[in-house]
């Protein structure tokens, strides 16, 4: 079975077109006009062990808020697709993951049942790239991505000061959790309802 699916969304704001391969080997072709943010989105192909092809346009004039946000949306909804029905699936999966200085904690379910806990601080917010992207995005990412593809989310710093650092550990961390839980491991649905 391929666990693979394509998202194609276009809004007032944005044009998004996108594929994802949950069993791929980590081949990324990502742009989305916030080199940062293609830097994450890289970090999630690689880590995670997908591969990504995406392409998006949004209204940067304005700023990256609808990029980020669609983005998230898009890639989310083509990730639960790619999923299936979850047979055999680990489900679960969690982990300290560190970045020089930055160390982020990160669970999460593929469940079902989305939820978002971000618990990821910043002092000065310093924006990265040019176009700039505002590392308070992260967040925004997060509950969009994890919304649309049905997964419980939780992401915590435990220690950090540099922001780039911090926001790459959690897009590594949340990435290495995914690889690790949608891994197949048996045959039936990981859930005492038999569904999620």
């Amino acid at each position: 079975m391929t666990r693979s699916a394509s998202r194609q969304r276009t809004t007032k704001e944005t044009s998004i077109d996108l594929t994802i391969d949950l069993d791929g080997t980590g081949m990324i072709d990502v742009s989305t006009g916030l080199p940062f943010f293609d830097h994450m989105l890289d970090q999630i192909g690689r880590h995670g062990g997908f591969d990504l092809d995406l392409r998006a346009m949004g209204d940067l004039h304005v700023d990256a808020h609808h990029t980020v946000e669609d983005v998230g949306i898009a890639l989310g909804e083509a990730f639960g697709e790619a999923l299936g029905d979850k047979a055999g699936i680990r489900r679960f999966a969690s982990g300290l993951y560190p970045l020089d200085e930055a160390l982020v904690e990160v669970a999460l379910d593929l469940s079902g049942r989305p939820f978002t806990v971000y618990e990821v601080p910043f002092g000065e917010v310093l924006p990265l790239g040019d176009p700039p992207f505002n590392p308070e995005m992260a967040e925004h990412f997060w509950q969009s991505f994890a919304t649309a593809a049905g997964i419980t989310l939780h992401v915590r710093l435990k220690a950090g000061k540099n922001t780039h650092h911090i926001v790459e550990a959690s897009f590594k961390g949340v990435a290495r959790c995914l690889r690790d839980a949608v891994r197949v491991e048996g045959a039936g649905v990981p859930s005492t309802k038999g569904v999620l």
